[in-house]
């Protein structure tokens, strides 16, 4: 038997937004740095370029999480985000020049980032009370950008590269269809509870949480941003490198799989320390071997682990601190870790690529370090 013949949330429909959504991903963060280096862009330009995709991060999903809290009908909010994105997105198609790109990669990205911390909030509260079953819905969104990066991986071969925007485009049109279908959650509008969130971020515990998860993606900066082109420059093919990022997400699904009964047996604050520790690892590997294409598949492997692993607990651990303000819960983590995190590395990975681009790595690695410290820290306040 299904999840879906378990439950009489709308599963599926759920799912193909995941689906859409993270194939939209899977356009532009192995690709995206590849296409302005064809684009003629230089290193630090693609780290501002790609830093703004996520520096919209800090304020598009708290200004979304606010109005969906307050205002109710949080589906119909998504949608607005979802076709704002898309029309925003079409003036890539008028000009590539520096700043009208940065434009439109910002209003683009305000949108498109603000809707998805609303739709976590849509689907645990369709799956309640089996929220631990999160992840069997998520996990299609991992299958969508698995096929987009090995499809696109051979696709983008030579100067094909060059199409991404109308495949980008392709993929948005998708997503607003998609969301057109999944129905509004119920939802209560506990103002209280969303007036409390101040003193709830003043607790020690869900501060250095969010410490923790902010450096934790600090280090995801150089991966987002630079990994396609570290891997092109030690002279692997497009197919290779998307293969590699696909195998990542294929550790990814598989942990979704059973993540449900991870966090039935293991407290929240364990698995994070095993995830941040490997995700340490697994950037030290990456700076040291990337030459050595065994390496690379054993640290592809522990995407599980950084990725998988850390984001589903990190949206459990929302959903606990936070009821009663689930939305702008969750806009908060993304605001605070995808957001500043994301931009901060994005930006850092830039500025050290110039210098040797396996530094940038080096400071992936030494950033999920400290993350890794502080989780013994946290582990102590939960314990």
């Amino acid at each position: 038997m299904t999840a879906a013949d378990q439950s009489p949330a709308p599963y599926w429909r759920m799912s193909g937004v995941y689906f859409a959504y993270f194939a939209l991903v899977g356009v532009l963060v192995p690709f995206l740095s590849l296409y302005l280096q064809a684009l003629g862009y230089s290193g630090y330009d693609i780290g501002l370029l790609t830093a703004t995709l996520m520096v919209t991060r800090i304020l598009a999903p708290n200004i979304w999480g606010w109005l969906s809290d307050r205002r109710g009908r949080r589906m119909a909010w998504i949608r607005i985000g979802n076709l704002a994105a898309l029309v925003s997105f079409l003036g890539i198609f008028v000009s590539t020049e520096f700043y009208w790109l940065m434009w439109v990669l910002f209003s683009f990205s305000f949108f498109w980032n603000a809707v998805l911390p609303q739709f976590e909030v849509v689907t645990i509260a369709h799956l309640a009370p089996r929220t631990g079953r999160y992840s069997l819905v998520r996990q299609w969104g991992s299958l969508g950008f698995f096929i987009a990066v090995v499809c696109l991986g051979y696709w983008f071969e030579g100067d094909r590269i060059l199409s991404l925007p109308v495949i980008a485009a392709a993929c948005l049109v998708v997503l607003w269809l998609s969301s057109l279908y999944v129905p509004e959650a119920p939802q209560s509008l506990d103002t209280a509870g969303a007036r409390s969130i101040r003193g709830r971020v003043g607790q020690p515990a869900i501060i250095l949480f969010l410490v923790i998860a902010f450096l934790l993606q600090v280090s995801h900066g150089p991966y987002y941003t630079f990994f396609s082109m570290y891997l092109a420059s030690a002279g692997y093919s497009a197919a290779t490198i998307g293969w590699l990022w696909a195998l990542g997400v294929v550790a990814e699904i598989v942990l979704f799989w059973c993540m449900h009964r991870l966090m039935a047996r293991t407290s929240l604050v364990t698995l994070l320390l095993w995830g941040v520790g490997l995700t340490a690892l697994r950037w030290a590997l990456i700076a040291v071997f990337v030459s050595q294409i065994e390496v690379l598949i054993f640290a592809q492997l522990l995407h599980a682990a950084s990725f998988g692993l850390t984001h589903a607990l990190a949206i459990e651990w929302i959903r606990r601190e936070f009821q009663g303000a689930d939305g702008q819960g969750q806009a908060l983590y993304s605001s605070v870790c995808f957001g500043a995190g994301g931009a901060l590395g994005a930006w850092l990975s830039g500025l050290l690529w110039g210098y040797a681009p396996a530094a940038t790595f080096a400071m992936a690695a030494a950033m999920a370090f400290a993350a890794f410290l502080l989780c013994f820290l946290l582990y102590k306040l939960r314990t």
